[in-house]
C-alpha cells in the first residue's frame, strides 16, 4: 500500500511538472512563434538544464505532441462547457463562435493546430484522437441542423478554416471577418436545405 501512494504520488508530481513544461512552452510560443520555440530557452524558463527535458520529452516532436494534446483538450472543455440553444441552427451558430474565438484567440496554438506549421510533426494517435472527438462533435451538430453530405461539411470546414485565417493575418485582435460567422452559417446551412428539399423531389 506504501509503495503505491508513493508510486502515485510520483505521478502525479511528474504530470504536474509536465503540465507546467507545457504551459511555459505556450508562453515561449505565444513570444517567438510555434516554430521560433526554443528548447535551451525553455529548459531555462522552468529552471533546468536543457538535458533535463529529456526526462519528460525524447524530443522537441515529442513537446510538439504534448502541445497539440493539451491545445485540444483545452478547445475541447471550452467547447463541452457551452450551454448550447435547442434550436439547432442557433445551436451550430453558438458552438462554431465558440470554436472560431479560441481558434482566433492565440496565433501560436492556432497554427499548431489548424496547420502544419512544423516539418516532420505529426500528432500521435492518442493525441490526434482527442482532435477527431472535437470535430466529430461539429459534425453531430451539423448533422442535426441538416448538413449531412460530406461534401457539403467539407466546404463548411473550409468556410470555418478561411475565416480563421482571414482574421488572424490581416486583422488580429479585431473581427473584420469573425462578425460575418453566424451569416455565413446560415448561407450554408440554407444551400444544405435546399440542396435536401430538391433530392426529395
Amino acid at each position: 500500500m506504501i509503495a503505491t501512494t508513493a508510486t502515485t504520488a510520483v505521478t502525479r508530481r511528474r504530470e504536474a511538472k509536465t503540465a507546467s513544461i507545457v504551459a511555459e512552452a505556450w508562453k515561449l510560443a505565444e513570444e517567438h512563434g510555434i516554430g521560433g520555440l526554443s528548447l535551451h530557452a525553455l529548459a531555462k524558463a522552468v529552471g533546468m538544464r536543457q538535458p533535463s527535458l529529456y526526462a519528460y520529452f525524447d524530443s522537441k516532436l515529442a513537446l510538439y505532441d504534448a502541445m497539440f494534446a493539451d491545445g485540444n483538450r483545452q478547445l475541447q472543455e471550452q467547447l463541452a462547457s457551452l450551454d448550447l440553444p435547442t434550436d439547432l441552427r442557433d445551436a451550430v451558430k453558438v458552438f462554431m463562435g465558440a470554436f472560431v474565438d479560441f481558434a482566433v484567440a492565440d496565433a501560436a496554438r492556432c497554427e499548431l493546430l489548424f496547420h502544419r506549421p512544423i516539418p516532420g510533426f505529426e500528432p500521435s494517435p492518442e493525441s490526434y484522437a482527442i482532435a477527431q472527438a472535437v470535430l466529430s462533435r461539429a459534425g453531430e451538430l451539423l448533422a442535426a441542423a441538416g448538413m449531412s453530405e460530406p461534401g457539403d461539411v467539407d466546404c463548411f470546414v473550409a468556410m470555418i478554416a478561411g475565416i480563421v485565417d482571414a482574421q488572424t493575418s490581416n486583422d488580429p485582435g479585431g473581427d473584420r471577418w469573425t462578425r460575418h460567422l453566424d451569416r455565413l452559417i446560415d448561407l450554408y446551412l440554407d444551400d444544405a436545405t435546399i440542396k435536401r428539399r430538391n433530392q426529395r423531389r
